[in-house]
């Protein structure tokens, strides 16, 4: 178990090749908070680097829709992310659990879409969106991104411009991005839903889970 000076840990939620998730709180006033350590026990230089960047991009965008990094701290000789909990589940796990209704398709995509278009214009990529990535409350109806680790913040004068021709359609196509987020779901959340009678602007999700 997970033992960090200033925070009272649970339980363990989640576990991956490269780390481990826990559940607590801080001490000093009770805020509940998420813990992401590295599994290794001596974690490469280069590991540790992406760690520190992950926080670091967490901090710099601080954005409604995107999970707040409260503090990095050092662990043994490895380091431990603390993060805002807002008692959200993956949307992998949910959709292990139970079958979504069109219309929470629909609005869980619009929030994907809004989210993203806010990361999108603070220059940074996520590059790892899949249902693992995405914690919805399903009481709140919250959602937020989160896991970072392998995410970049383009510097500005390294993003091109599109030629003046070019902008109209750019610009199109980023809309309908991000009116139109995908969700990959699997075949059984879709058995109850008359989609064959939708116009074809309203099928946004691919049937495949990943």
């Amino acid at each position: 178990m997970l033992h960090l000076p200033g925070y009272k840990i649970f339980r363990k939620i989640y576990e991956s090749d490269k780390c481990l998730v826990y559940r607590g709180v801080r001490s000093r006033d009770g805020i509940a908070a998420i813990f992401k350590v590295l599994k290794q026990d001596y974690p490469t230089p280069a590991e540790l680097a992406r760690y520190r960047q992950e926080y670091d991009i967490l901090r710099s965008l601080n954005l409604k829709g995107v999970v707040t990094a409260y503090s990095l701290e050092n662990y043994e000789r490895t380091l431990a992310i603390v993060l805002e909990d807002f008692g959200g589940e993956s949307l992998k796990r949910l959709m292990q659990e139970r079958n979504f209704t069109l219309q929470e398709i629909l609005s869980i995509a619009i929030q994907i879409a809004e989210i993203l278009g806010e990361i999108h214009a603070a220059n940074a990529i996520h590059k790892d969106i899949n249902p693992a990535n995405i914690v919805f409350n399903r009481n709140t109806k919250q959602l937020k991104i989160i896991d970072f680790g392998i995410s970049a913040v383009l510097k500005p004068q390294k993003i091109a411009s599109p030629p003046p021709t070019e902008f109209p359609r750019v610009q199109e196509k980023y809309q309908c991005f991000r009116r139109h987020a995908r969700l990959y779901i699997s075949r059984t959340n879709w058995q109850n839903e008359p989609f064959s009678r939708l116009p074809h602007g309203l099928l946004l999700f691919r049937r495949n889970a990943v």
